[in-house]
């Protein structure tokens, strides 16, 4: 029994180091985190305000989400449809007192609505990005922002941190 314990506990460990490696241009998302730091540069470069509706798609452990509403003042949305990665922002939010503030789903980032967001986070892998963009120009109104970090899009570039890796786009 102990020997099954000790294997599936490593096989996760394994499958948890993988995440973090995970080539860019696989269609499903590596366990990468977004700083305090970065975050706090994406709300700047977004120029968030207390009225936005922010958006983080693919919200892993909700950081994005969190600065935007503790420091700015924003409503956050995230959805994330790892268990583990959704659990785990609920419980953070939870401790920082933003849960009513910030809401996460779990689900598929495609079959939500995203058309009240005025303000869009995406950390996620180049073949994910190129599927969002008929839903971007199809649910999203005009003046929404688009913040992605590290990764292009096949959108006119607003402006671009390259210290902090992160684009803006405006639809």
């Amino acid at each position: 029994m102990l020997f099954y314990l000790f294997f599936g506990v490593t096989i996760l460990f394994l499958l948890f180091l993988l995440s973090m490696v995970w080539p860019p241009d696989s269609p499903w998302a590596p366990w990468w985190r977004t700083s305090k730091k970065t975050a706090r540069a994406m709300c700047k470069l977004a120029d968030v305000k207390k009225e936005d509706i922010v958006y983080d798609l693919g919200s892993g452990e909700g950081t994005a989400l969190l600065i935007a509403a503790k420091e700015f003042g924003a409503t956050g949305f995230g959805v994330e449809i790892d268990p583990v990665r959704f659990l785990f922002s609920k419980f953070i939010l939870k401790i920082n007192g933003l849960s009513n503030k910030v809401k996460i789903k779990r689900g598929n980032l495609f079959k939500q609505d995203i058309s009240k967001a005025s303000v869009i986070f995406v950390y996620l892998v180049p073949k994910t990005l190129d599927r969002l963009l008929p839903k971007f120009k199809k649910e999203l109104k005009k003046g929404t922002r688009i913040i992605s970090y590290r990764y292009e899009m096949n959108l006119p570039l607003k402006e671009y941190n390259k210290e902090n890796q992160i684009r803006l786009y405006i639809i």
